[in-house]
């Protein structure tokens, strides 16, 4: 993959009636010291009004969990098939 292609893995975004949206993108990007998984992602799922509930992100070149009350500052990244899952389960867990 050239160094200026990404790809477009899942781009979602969907809002709930009760005011939650929920937005995911993921782009396969080309491996570098910023992106060494090839992967760049936004999980995100929070309030029409710009509130954050839970976000998964490496947008900074760094894995980090975001909630309600801020950034998780003990967050230790599993891999991304880990985050997601565990991601869709916390949105599922919150809608229900």
């Amino acid at each position: 993959m050239p160094l200026d292609e990404a790809h477009i893995v899942e781009d979602t975004d969907r809002r709930f009636a009760d005011g939650f949206v929920l937005r995911v993108r993921v782009l396969a990007v080309p491996e570098s010291k910023k992106f060494p998984d090839g992967i760049k992602y936004r999980l995100h799922y929070g309030t029409d009004t710009g509130k954050t509930v839970l976000r998964y992100d490496n947008s900074h070149g760094f894995h980090e969990r975001h909630t309600t009350e801020g950034r998780d500052e003990d967050y230790e990244f599993p891999g991304y098939d880990v985050i997601q899952a565990r991601f869709w389960n916390e949105v599922e867990r919150h809608r229900s």
